[in-house]
């Protein structure tokens, strides 16, 4: 059995990572021009890596599928990054986003990646405020904050509900610089198709050029990939449609463990499903919780009014009104983390008070938030509290100024007004906690490969808190990865350059094309898409906001009997040997069906409830997740061939800094 080695530096937590970097090995600004370095995936992990790793002297050559590095599914992010900078005053600290990240992940992450993630998020403020990043700022011109889920603070920096896209730019203009001194080689839509690993090393990858369907061959002496989270595998989900597990999957069938694949994110604030038409979902950023409030009629009789169209939620007296969030957990109220008020919404949905046809959504409302700004406003300017309109008007310019492209973006969607009557939200697969397995060095089982962002197993443990998703990203790429890949490569600087003639690169290119025929020759009578939503059905239903033993068992069985018919049936239109869309989703959902198995495997084995991983055998008297001590380590699963052969390890999680307690929103 392989032994999971996670290279955690010794010594006390708040020095570990002061520490690491003063011990390990550094190479030198003339050797770094000897060693190149691949990127796949030019979001915020992938194009800060790729940008840091440049200016430090290395030569990158950087992947992705899109266009551009700008259409990177980063720039999808709302509400904000979390960073410990405690500008608010109100008691945070470094410890306290530690606690914060360990608590919300329900005790299933790492203690000393955490504590380093919340030390080095302040670096990322100012980098990305030297960059231009427009964030917003208080009258006196500080940066502001807001509070997202799970936390007692203000420590969420945001751009309106834009964060995200203007993050990402930040990193896209640093990229650019070293485009343009010629440090970054970028090599636009094009997608990894394999990992080649010579003697034991990473050492280069096969990619597909997607515009002329050329397989190319790039070497290099480490491979990073940054390409983002598989939460697609559902079919439905709020990531971008080319979202993907290609890349990092690859790289597990080429010995890199995959790690706690069953951790996905169900978001509570998504505008619900409309119908089998769609072929995503829209996010409704966290940030909305601060102002918003979550309700259901308490009668089961208005619902059914709402639901034929008879009666208006704004119609409902107050007293009528169940905001449950605010009733179950009141400490916490409409701001408990993304599990916690995703069952809850569920919850009430499946006791038949989801307010939308399908009975599948609860509302966000804002009418008290204007009330309360606008009130505000009138008191500052002098004018009339009273005066109902003006209060209204005031009230929503407030709100406008905050999440205004959010609302614009509801209102086109949905076709409602969200300033005059709720929002209607119900949970969707958002993140996935799961990944590549990665040690202290963010390195996977392969030597000289790398996992970094969404792509890795990450620090988030069973659920992340929201705001932190950003964070990570961009603290793995600026901060982290720069130093310790340094630790590895200092060896390398005598190599030389890597030949791609080598026959591990041959087998390799072998194996993809191989791939390509089948499915270009496979003459089914189906497409693509008709398996992808049929995985993606069994996923939400089995797999999805809770799972069980019965249906887990099923899962397995019914995704690998999928998995058979897809091969034997799919139909691939075109040619490979030019732009043609169905032949890359067609290798994508492949993917998707290998991953699918082997999540539901994971869930299966993990016999405890902790965050994003409900077990409905396993819940307190009240309905809450229930952990079992013996669960409390990562799971790691090695390749031998099939889904259903992989090898289960596991790396304890010890918690020498933190109490293990109930995870209390109360």
């Amino acid at each position: 059995m392989a032994i999971l080695d996670s290279k955690i530096p010794a010594g006390p937590l708040a020095d570990k990572w002061t520490n690491h970097k003063n011990n390990i090995n550094l190479v030198n600004p003339a050797n770094k021009r000897l060693i190149d370095i691949i990127v796949v995936g030019t979001g915020l992990a992938g194009g800060s890596a790729a940008a840091t790793l440049a200016e430090l002297g290395y030569n990158v050559k950087a992947f992705c599928f899109q266009d551009s590095p700008r259409r990177a599914h980063s720039i999808a992010a709302q509400g904000g990054i979390n960073a410990a900078k405690n500008y608010q005053g109100d008691g945070d600290s470094t410890y306290r986003l530690f606690y914060d990240t360990v608590k919300g992940g329900d005790y299933r992450s790492r203690e000393a990646n955490v504590y380093r993630l919340a030390e080095v998020s302040t670096n990322i403020i100012d980098q990305c405020v030297a960059q231009g990043v427009p964030f917003a700022r208080e009258y006196g011109g500080l940066l502001d904050n807001r509070s997202f889920g799970g936390v007692l603070v203000s420590r969420t920096f945001y751009a309106k509900g834009q964060t995200g896209q203007q993050l990402l730019l930040g990193a896209y203009a640093a990229m650019n610089r070293q485009i343009g001194r010629g440090k970054i080689k970028m090599y636009t839509r094009h997608e990894m198709l394999d990992v080649v690993v010579v003697d034991g090393k990473a050492r280069g990858i096969i990619a597909r050029n997607l515009v002329t369907g050329e397989i190319e061959r790039h070497s290099a002496h480490a491979v990073v990939i940054g390409s983002g989270g598989y939460g697609n595998a559902f079919y439905l989900s709020t990531y971008a449609m080319g979202s993907n597990v290609t890349a990092a999957w690859k790289a597990h069938k080429r010995g890199a463990f995959f790690a706690n694949p069953c951790y996905t994110q169900i978001h509570p604030t998504c505008i619900p499903v409309s119908g089998d038409h769609q072929s995503k979902l829209t996010l409704m950023s966290e940030s909305l919780r601060n102002d918003g409030r979550i309700w259901v009629p308490k009668n089961l009789e208005d619902v059914k009014a709402i639901r034929e169209g008879k009666l208006k939620p704004t119609e409902i007296a107050e007293e009528n009104r169940d905001y449950y969030l605010e009733r179950r957990y009141p400490a916490f109220g409409n701001l408990v983390p993304r599990d916690v008020a995703s069952r809850a919404a569920k919850e009430r949905c499946d006791a038949g008070y989801g307010v939308n046809q399908t009975g599948e959504a609860v509302y966000l409302d804002f009418s008290a938030a204007i009330e309360r700004y606008g009130k505000e406003q009138a008191h500052v300017k002098g004018l009339n509290e009273d005066d109902t309109a003006l209060v209204q008007k005031l009230g929503k310019e407030v709100i406008e100024n905050k999440y205004g492209n959010l609302f614009q973006m509801y209102e086109k969607i949905v076709d409602q007004n969200p300033y005059e009557t709720p929002m209607m939200i119900y949970p969707a697969v958002h993140y996935t906690m799961g990944g590549l397995w990665v040690d202290y060095n963010l390195m996977t089982t392969v030597p000289g490969l790398y996992a970094i962002g969404e792509a890795n197993f990450s620090d988030h443990g069973a659920n992340r808190l929201g705001a932190s998703a950003l964070m990570q990203g961009l603290a793995d790429g600026y901060f982290v990865l720069p130093y310790t890949i340094g630790d590895y490569l200092a060896d390398d600087i005598r190599t030389g350059p890597i030949s791609t003639e080598l026959p591990e690169f041959d087998e390799a290119e072998k194996n993809v094309r191989s791939n390509i025929e089948k499915l270009i020759n496979n003459q089914g009578t189906k497409s693509v898409d008709h398996f992808h939503k049929r995985l993606g059905k069994i996923m939400w239903n089995k797999c999805g906001m809770a799972r069980n033993a019965k249906d887990l068992k099923e899962a397995i069985t019914e995704i690998a009997a999928l998995r058979e018919e897809f091969h034997k049936d799919v139909l691939v239109p075109g040619t490979d040997n030019e732009y043609n869309e169905e032949l890359a989703k067609a290798g994508r959902v492949a993917d998707f069906l290998e991953l699918g198995e082997l999540f539901a495997k994971d869930a299966l084995e993990r016999e405890e409830s902790a965050g994003g991983h409900f077990r409905e055998e396993y819940q307190t008297d009240n309905g809450e997740a229930l952990r079992r001590p013996e669960y409390q380590y990562v799971s790691a699963w090695e390749y031998k061939g099939q889904p259903s052969e992989a090898v289960h390890h596991k790396e304890a999680l010890e918690y020498e800094n933190i109490e293990v307690k109930e995870r209390s929103y109360k």
